[in-house]
């Protein structure tokens, strides 16, 4: 029964809000892509069926209507099937769409190779011998990761937790027998560290690169790799060194030692032998990958171009095959998720309804001073997190519109404002259970009980947000802003 509500509760949310009195000041073809883009986002959320689906349902059903393209919005102009049709395949040829493809397969090269693992290892058996190293083991490894693996569900729940849930049997700790002697702490460390580091790079979430996109085409400038990550930088190391000590604070472990950590670790080293050709020919494309996605501007290269070089060469010096490539299927799910989301969302603005609420907004926080507005605006951007059960969802029901509000208020630094609710999107992802792709890896290990998980996110996530408002405006605004 749950399955066909599920089913039927976005078309019925769609249909309610469409026979709805149109707003004063819409169209009615506006309200009826309003509709349907709500639709979607519930779909989004639920997830009844997979969440590419969900997207392309709805760029279908808008091109059957033939709305979504520039001026649809006006009822008076009659679209061409050939102009709808066009807009709703546009997302699919978008460079972003391809960056965030190819790193999937950067990801999937780690994983393959075996390097993802070998650092891993390679950090528990040197900084394993006391829980607390343990802890900076496991947030260093995420962070070296993080730059390569736009999804931290293959990060973090792929490649990390299979490790990180070895771990805490070796000293009897278990989910149902002394789970916080080791496993809690190790368990809330590796999803808080993967919340900070998919906020430290731009690749480090995918969604963070569908939001550049959406920021795009609201008319924002975009963001440079090397501009988010100095944007980010003083918050993210501040956070993601003091993440493990915090949890150590917070929710600390009865044992305080773990050498046997350090010892499994080194026998796994062992097992698995030498240097292999592939990893180090995996090293190369990851610096090669780093170099030019950083300087990439300097020589006038495109960040797509290089991930689908990394992409095309780890095919070439057989660290994947071709086959890996047509059976990836996250890889493939994420093309058409987010080449369907990226067309909805700029269809907002083709029919007009930005505008509608931009002035509605607009008349509101007007009445604030420039600060206090975007303060305002980056902290309800952040709360509504709590409703979301997808960073992407989020992403494509609010950000477009948060843009289109800040807009209208005088004095806002509408660019820097963008940029504070992009960097935003990993970190907030530690307030819920289900606030981030990894977060029901963790919470299904079982060893951070229900009510202890919401207690330690709304701890954390209010820390890390008052950490970043403090620390990021300021630093944006008088030293960061030359690199953006």
């Amino acid at each position: 029964m749950t399955k066909y509500i599920k089913l039927f509760a976005p078309v019925f949310v769609a249909v309610v809000i469409f026979i709805l009195p149109t707003p004063e000041g819409l169209s009615q073809n506006t309200w009826l892509y309003f509709s349907i883009f709500i639709g979607v986002v519930v779909g989004l959320i639920l997830e009844p069926i997979p969440a590419a689906l969900v997207g392309l349902i709805g760029v279908g059903i808008c091109i059957w209507f033939k709305i979504g393209p520039a001026g649809s919005g006006d009822v008076s102009k009659v679209i061409k099937s050939s102009e709808a049709v066009s807009w709703g395949l546009a997302g699919f040829a978008n460079s972003t769409v391809w960056l965030i493809f190819a790193a999937f397969m950067i990801g999937l090269g780690y994983q393959k190779s075996g390097l993802g693992k070998r650092i891993a290892l390679i950090l528990v058996k040197l900084l394993g011998k006391t829980t607390l190293g343990l802890g900076y083991a496991i947030a260093i490894a995420d962070g070296i990761l993080a730059p390569f693996i736009p999804s931290n569900s293959a990060r973090s729940g792929g490649i990390l937790y299979p490790i990180v849930n070895s771990i805490p049997p070796m000293v009897g700790s278990y989910p149902d027998n002394e789970p916080r002697k080791i496993g809690g702490y190790l368990v809330w460390v590796s999803l808080a560290s993967t919340c900070v580091t998919s906020s430290m790079f731009f690749t480090g979430l995918a969604p963070n690169l569908l939001a550049m996109e959406t920021a795009t085409k609201s008319g924002v400038e975009a963001i440079s790799w090397f501009g988010w990550f100095m944007a980010f930088l003083p918050a993210g190391l501040i956070l993601f060194l003091a993440t493990p000590y915090l949890t150590y604070v917070f929710y600390p472990p009865t044992s305080k030692g773990s050498k046997e950590a350090s010892k499994w670790a080194s026998e796994e080293l062992s097992n698995i032998g030498s240097m292999t050709l592939k990893e180090w020919y995996m090293i190369g494309l990851a610096v090669f990958a780093l170099v030019f996605w950083i300087f990439g501007d300097s020589f006038n290269v495109n960040a797509t171009t290089v991930a689908l070089s990394v992409m095309i060469a780890m095919v070439l010096l057989n660290i994947i095959t071709w086959d890996d490539v047509l059976g990836n299927k996250a890889a493939w799910g994420v093309l058409a998720w987010f080449g369907s989301l990226i067309t909805l969302a700029g269809g907002l603005k083709n029919v007009g309804f930005l505008n509608f609420i931009a002035d509605l907004g607009g008349k509101y926080l007007g009445t604030f001073a420039p600060l206090e507005a975007m303060i305002g605006l980056i902290v309800l951007f952040y709360l509504l997190h709590y409703f979301f059960a997808s960073t992407t969802a989020h992403v494509t029901a609010l950000l477009a519109l948060f843009i289109a509000v800040a807009e209208t208020i005088n004095g806002i630094d509408v660019r820097h404002l963008t940029l504070f609710l992009m960097l935003s999107l990993g970190i907030m992802g530690i307030i819920t259970p289900y606030g981030t792709g990894p977060s029901p890896v963790w919470f299904g290990s079982g060893y951070v009980s229900g009510k202890d998980f919401w207690k330690l996110g709304f701890i954390f996530g209010m820390i890390y947000l008052v950490v970043f408002l403090v620390i990021c405006i300021p630093w944006v605004k008088y030293v960061a802003y030359r690199w953006l």
